[in-house]
């Protein structure tokens, strides 16, 4: 599940650092995993949940048990996320993640898993990214289990309510964009265009498990890291707290790169608090790494 845990950056955690030289240092030996969260992506307009600023202050993700119990919920989020959709699809992917793309293609990382659902990994380059939380980019029907690419739902969304065009207050890190009900007004869902039945974001929402075999696919990955390097997660959420702390009870070094306190500092051999985009491409350079320039924002 994906709960909000009862945690704030106040607690008795270790300072953090600017020097990047022992994430250069994991780096440089290889076997890496990353774990990345919604930090990575604010340098591509995609806001965080709580980082300075973040959407949580405003905003309440769906959770799962709202959306499959309500009509009206679900009509409040697809039109909110048929709006968000538009400025997600033209997030391109920025310096972290091209960073994160060009370690993998010189062999220094081992996997790649990524709490978030807006693709810009894979967009990047990057290769057998793992979803943790699942992507935007696909639908999923709750009654007969197809899975189809969001563009298609996007296309038939767009026909059922023309002319939809509200302004949104802002967008979230989930492709929900902040609406009134009165935005949201007389939306139309449109049901599976095989079965009928309701669809549903291949997403995790805030109440839902994550996959038992994604679960166990990541605890292989960070069982066979070298080390564990986590961008821009706070790490509040137990969906990625457990893989630090699995790293960690193992002995494999876990090192972090996120400007505000996380809930696995104490776990972590340092925290660097430099922006993402800054520090992965100074380690870049360090290791002599070039960045792919071909998806620059």
């Amino acid at each position: 599940m994906r709960p909000t845990l009862s945690w704030t950056p106040e607690e008795d955690l270790p300072p953090g650092s600017t020097d990047l030289e022992p994430v250069a240092d994991a780096l440089g030996a290889g076997g890496v995993v990353v774990l990345s969260g919604a930090g990575i992506s604010t340098e591509s307009g995609i806001p965080d949940y709580r980082g300075e600023g973040g959407s949580l202050s405003r905003h309440t993700p769906m959770t799962y048990q709202d959306f499959t119990g309500s009509d009206r919920a679900r009509r409040r989020y697809w039109a909110r996320s048929h709006l968000g959709w538009r400025t997600f699809r033209r997030a391109l992917p920025n310096a972290g993640h091209r960073a994160v793309a060009a370690f993998g293609r010189h062999g220094l990382l081992s996997g790649v898993i990524t709490q978030n659902v807006d693709g810009l990994h894979q967009a990047a380059g990057s290769e057998g990214v793992v979803e943790l939380h699942g992507g935007l980019d696909r639908v999923v029907c709750l009654s007969c289990g197809a899975v189809g690419p969001r563009r298609e739902l996007a296309r038939r969304l767009e026909e059922a309510n023309a002319g939809f065009a509200p302004v949104a207050a802002g967008i979230n890190p989930d492709g929900d964009a902040d609406l009134t009900d009165e935005q949201v007004g007389d939306f139309r869902v449109v049901p599976c265009a095989i079965c009928g039945g309701v669809l549903k974001p291949d997403v995790v929402f805030f109440g839902e498990n994550v996959p038992p075999g994604r679960v166990e696919h990541c605890r292989t990955l960070v069982r066979e890291a070298s080390s564990l390097l986590v961008l821009g997660s706070s790490l509040t959420v137990m969906s990625g707290l457990r893989f630090v702390r699995q790293a960690a009870q193992a002995g494999t070094p876990v090192l972090i790169v996120n400007r505000d306190p996380t809930r696995g500092d104490r776990h972590a051999v340092t925290r660097v608090t430099l922006p993402l985009g800054t520090a992965l491409t100074t380690v870049a350079d360090r290791l002599g790494v070039p960045l792919d320039d071909r998806t620059a924002a």
